[in-house]
């Protein structure tokens, strides 16, 4: 029924032995080749687009930054998964397909397109992006769920910065310089899915004091003003007591 093939048993003629045909599935991986050189690199900012669910796109390498995948939805995105620096990030591309996620810029990011220079290195980024997944799953699962502080502590902790109870004692930390690199606090409160105002106070708890104050000014204090700047304009008299 079925033909043998003279490359895998010895040949009945002569007794001498063929080579013996490998699996290639079974054989030893062939060292990766390196990896090009970072000659073209791609910047996006925070909250910028780098591709959509089902459009064709290249492989990339997370050099910095973070960046997000979400799942569409009618209401708001879902957030899937995060990518850090060192991730391969659009890994489908390798198998000829699309990634089924819309991935953005978390923060801002810079992205090193590859391009396997063999079926060698095709085969080794695959592995390398299956051994990803696990990782970056565990990540998700931290950051939504435990408390608020333990989630906000964690996506800190991804976001490159390592909070801890009772930081506002470590002066060694500009608590300012820190919050100025995250995201919004509305995108913080999104990603570990809490309000935002859960998510300023478990903040307050994981990172130095501000040094500065910044904001807007009080309301009674801005309405004051306003109103004194209307009867001033009217009467030409300014009101005693109110600065301008």
């Amino acid at each position: 029924m079925f033909a043998t093939s003279s490359l895998l048993f010895p040949s009945a003629r002569t007794g001498a032995s063929s080579p013996v045909a490998v699996d290639p599935f079974l054989s030893p991986l062939p060292a990766p080749v390196p990896e090009p050189p970072a000659s073209a690199l791609w910047q996006l900012e925070a909250g910028q687009p780098l591709f959509r669910a089902g459009q064709a796109h290249a492989l990339w390498r997370v050099v910095s930054g973070v960046v997000r995948l979400d799942q569409s939805h009618p209401d708001s995105p879902v957030l899937v998964m995060l990518t850090l620096p060192g991730d391969l990030l659009g890994f489908e591309a390798l198998a000829g397909g699309c990634c089924p996620f819309d991935a953005s810029a978390l923060t801002d990011v810079v992205l090193q397109p590859l391009v396997p220079v063999n079926p060698a290195q095709r085969q080794a980024w695959l592995v390398e992006a299956v051994l990803q997944q696990p990782q970056r799953s565990h990540d998700m699962a931290r950051v939504r769920t435990g408390s608020v502080t333990d989630r906000v502590g964690e996506l800190l902790r991804l976001l490159g910065h390592t909070p801890q109870p009772l930081f506002a004692s470590d002066r060694g930390v500009d608590g300012d310089a820190v919050r100025q690199s995250l995201p919004p606090l509305r995108v913080l409160a999104e990603v570990v899915d809490a309000k935002p105002e859960t998510v300023c106070r478990a903040l307050a708890r994981l990172l130095p004091p501000r040094t500065r104050k910044s904001g807007p000014k009080r309301w009674h204090e801005t309405a004051t003003q306003t109103a004194a700047s209307a009867v001033e304009r009217l009467t030409g008299v300014a009101l005693p007591g109110v600065m301008a």
